[in-house]
């Protein structure tokens, strides 16, 4: 609805008292229609715009600061500025409208200053915001007390004890057996012993085989040659004619291009002669061989190729003319290398006959045949090495040239 205006005699003007129609004039109300930012609410031509009553306490920041209306700045020439710039007549029809200064006030006589209003009180506006803060500064609701059961006496503490106590326990037996280990560990972790333990165990066995045998045979080797040479220097005379017993030396072989010297006992036993370091000779049947000093056979030794001192390792490196010496108490036995059979098997005994079918010899003479195991660290094979004898010197003379260079 349109707001109401003011009241007044129709056709009077409220100012002059004069007879007024606001229409009258022709365009007057197009003019009015065209100036007004609401139609509804702009008052008609003429009639002053009252401002608003200040708000007590002051504007609050939501609403703009109150502004002088607006003044018009198209007057007809030469008339002077009326009192009333909303008065008909003062500006023509669709005249711009600036902001302009005010007009100077005609003089008038002045009023008595009236007495100043008691300034307002100002009356706070609640807002969702602040109520909001104000609930949640209130206190809490105070929580009410536990009610503790009445105390039943020694035997309900005595009990209220036990009852701690065995859960305690309970929670330690539970411990102990998060803490045990299921019996697949256990079990796994006894197998992992046992092989740590035989891998070592077979560790120590390899070290003992390939190192540990060869020192002590090198050692009983030794003692044995070196008493040997200590009853050649005792008693001296001619040969002795008798029989040896098995397991004793009575020579010492000399390979000088592979720097053996090794003895030689009768029999080719195994741990009373070969694991001892020492080289034998076939003396029994059906293997029995001839000796040194015999004037025709073949003088046939064994020795080990790995472990307990191993002499003969390298007999495989021999060549053809290779000397090799056999030492007794009265004389030296030169041979010299002839041939060699790289494999054969341990049958195969007629390798030691007294003329060796595969040993190039065609007539009996004064041979020597050195047996031994192939391939390195197995028995599966045998190597055989051929030889013959070239000279037969006294220990009178010296030693031979072999032994000398």
């Amino acid at each position: 609805m349109t707001a109401l205006r003011p009241e007044g005699t129709y056709g009077s003007d409220p100012h002059s008292g004069d007879p007024y129609d606001p229409y009258a004039e022709p365009g007057a109300f197009e003019a009015a229609v065209g100036r007004l930012a609401d139609p509804l609410n702009d008052p008609l031509p003429g009639r002053e715009q009252t401002p608003p009553e200040p708000y007590p306490g002051g504007y609050p920041e939501a609403y703009p600061p109150y502004r002088e209306p607006r003044r018009y700045d198209a007057y007809p020439t030469g008339a002077p500025t009326p009192a009333d710039p909303y008065a008909p007549g003062v500006h023509a029809p669709g005249a711009h409208v600036t902001e302009a200064a005010p007009a100077p006030e005609p003089a008038v006589a002045p009023e008595p200053a009236p007495a100043p209003a008691p300034d307002p009180v100002p009356v706070p506006v609640p807002d969702d915001e602040t109520m909001l803060l104000r609930r949640a500064e209130e206190p809490l609701p105070a929580r009410p007390e536990p009610v503790r059961p009445p105390d039943g006496g020694r035997a309900a503490r005595r009990r209220a004890r036990q009852g701690r106590q065995g859960r305690r326990a309970q929670q330690g037996r539970r411990a102990r057996r998060a803490q045990r280990e299921s019996p697949m560990v256990i079990a796994s972790r006894v197998v992992g012993e046992l092989f740590i333990t035989l891998g070592v165990v077979m560790l120590l066995f390899v070290s003992y085989q390939l190192w540990w045998t060869n020192v002590i045979a090198d050692r009983q080797a030794g003692d044995e040659a070196k008493k040997l040479e200590q009853q050649w220097e005792d008693k001296g005379g001619d040969r002795d004619p008798g029989v040896f017993s098995p397991g004793q030396g009575f020579a010492i072989m000399h390979i000088p291009r592979l720097d053996v010297k090794v003895p030689i006992a009768e029999g080719v036993d195994e741990n009373g002669v070969l694991d001892r370091g020492m080289v034998g000779h076939y003396a029994e049947e059906p293997l029995k061989t001839a000796m040194p000093w015999d004037k025709t056979g073949n003088f046939a030794v064994a020795g080990h190729r790995n472990t307990h001192g191993e002499p003969f390792r390298y007999i495989n490196k021999l060549d053809p003319g290779d000397p090799i010496v056999v030492e007794t108490r009265d004389t030296y036995y030169i041979y010299e290398m002839t041939s060699r059979l790289d494999s054969t098997l341990p049958s195969n005994v007629g390798v030691i006959d007294p003329v060796p079918a595969e040993s190039g010899f065609t007539e009996p003479g004064r041979y020597i045949t050195l047996t031994t195991c192939t391939p390195e660290f197995t028995s599966k094979y045998r190597l055989i090495v051929w030889g013959k004898m070239v000279e037969e010197r006294p220990r009178s003379e010296g030693k031979p040239d072999a032994l000398v260079r």
